[in-house]
């Protein structure tokens, strides 16, 4: 049962007595899978725009305020629309936040979303920094959404990012470097190199992609992989991760001063990922990676990211992986959207 004056993420049924409450609402019914064990899924709404430029509103600006300087044309995603990748695109989302004064929330995006290199970022009104949503926020929510690799197609009520709700500050937090594994293995394999002129990629079709129309296959012998600037890598970490059941992690880019590369745009694991109680014993971290503007050689084991755990505020009524996931008992593995590699 939660406790009312404890201060952590909230489980999936407070964030569902918050929909029953209508602290957070949506303009059609909520899918029976959008709540999450540590988080709800956002869900696009009917209108996106391409936009020139990113752009934070600011205090006292709305975000349609802000488009009408940046906005170039309109897509009505009720009928579907191709997000080319290399462009900017504003879309509002389906859900209204109404939150309690000590409830404040970060988005994330789906782990789907990130190892397809789509970068997206959450946006409210008066905001001063993407993701972040300040306590007791009262309106609309937005994403920027920036496709870097490949040109997806979308439609209205698809899942790119996830909202994860917190009352207050946990007082400690723990934290977990994460290496990245380079020993050769699924014969061979040690990632994925995306491909720069694939096709689309339809971010509803499950199971839909062959993965060689869009990734290039990496092999080394000796423990390491050259990074090349502006490519997008599927690596693993080196170890399994387990997140314990009254606990949330987010994973962290390292400090840029260790290495000229971004590690997992997707950082959110929810309790019970990779533990004997979920049955996923053996749960690797996928790393999504770009690398920036000069080659940098990794080596295996090297520490390429942090996991930072916070607290729930009461044991989750269901854990990750119940019920099924796409990435349960998970090594090196692509996005849901492509066929397992063979």
């Amino acid at each position: 049962m939660t406790d009312a004056h404890t201060a952590g993420i909230l489980p999936c049924q407070t964030i569902e007595d918050l929909i029953a409450q209508e602290a957070i609402t949506a303009q059609t019914p909520f899918d029976v899978d959008q709540v999450q064990p540590a988080s709800l899924d956002l869900r696009l709404g009917a209108r996106a725009w391409r936009v020139r430029a990113s752009f934070l509103p600011g205090l006292g600006r709305r975000v349609t305020e802000r488009l009408k300087d940046v906005a170039m044309h309109e897509l009505d995603l009720t009928r579907g629309a191709v997000l080319e990748k290399g462009c900017v695109y504003i879309a509002e989302l389906q859900e209204h936040l109404k939150l309690p004064l000590n409830v404040s929330a970060r988005g994330n995006p789906k782990s789907s979303t990130g190892r397809v290199d789509v970068f997206v970022r959450l946006l409210t009104n008066h905001s001063r920094a993407f993701d972040d949503v300040d306590a007791g926020y009262t309106g609309p929510l937005y994403m920027e959404i920036a496709p870097q690799t490949f040109s997806v197609l979308v439609r209205s009520g698809t899942r790119l990012n996830q909202l994860r709700l917190k009352r207050g500050e946990p007082a400690k937090l723990s934290v977990r470097s994460v290496g990245v594994d380079l020993s050769p293995g699924m014969g061979g394999i040690v990632g994925f190199r995306g491909r720069r002129h694939a096709g689309v990629v339809d971010l509803d079709h499950v199971d839909g992609h062959d993965p060689r129309d869009y990734w290039e296959p990496l092999e080394t012998r000796h423990g390491e992989l050259l990074l090349d600037p502006g490519e997008f890598y599927i690596l693993a970490s080196k170890d399994d991760i387990e997140i314990p059941v009254l606990e949330a992690a987010e994973m962290t880019p390292i400090d840029p001063s260790v290495g000229e590369f971004r590690v997992h745009y997707a950082g959110f694991f929810d309790p019970g990922f990779g533990t004997e109680e979920a049955s996923a014993v053996g749960s690797k971290g996928v790393l999504e990676v770009r690398s920036h503007e000069t080659p940098f050689l990794l080596e295996d084991g090297q520490t390429v990211a942090r996991l930072v755990y916070e607290p729930l505020t009461a044991r989750p009524a269901r854990l990750y992986g119940e019920g099924g996931s796409h990435y349960q008992r998970q090594g090196l593995k692509l996005s849901k959207h492509f066929k397992a590699w063979s």
